[in-house]
């Protein structure tokens, strides 16, 4: 899976793609499972809490067919002594099935 930061990582025809599936896919919504995601577990870190932003993330990847695992920046240990290697590399074996 190749990681999305800004538009310029895809090109033109790949960011239309990715619109006219997401328009396939709000079409689906609610009239059939999709699973798409089944299997996966997702992490959701937020420097920041937004409860729309966590809502929507939670209720799109469980609709997708994934598991959800919310992390607050009080649950983690990032600048109380672990290393922040230390905890990307276990969030990618964990994650990322690596």
């Amino acid at each position: 899976m190749r990681s999305y930061l800004k538009f310029k990582d895809f090109t033109r025809e790949e960011v239309r793609s990715v619109l006219r599936a997401a328009t396939e896919f709000k079409k689906m919504r609610g009239n059939q499972c999709l699973d798409f995601l089944k299997g996966q577990t997702w992490a959701l870190l937020f420097s920041k809490s937004s409860t729309r932003t966590r809502v929507s993330f939670e209720v799109g990847l469980r609709e997708l067919g994934a598991e959800t695992l919310f992390l607050s920046a009080q649950d983690i240990q990032l600048g109380r002594g672990e290393p922040i290697i230390d905890t990307a590399r276990c969030w990618e074996k964990w994650f990322m099935g690596r």
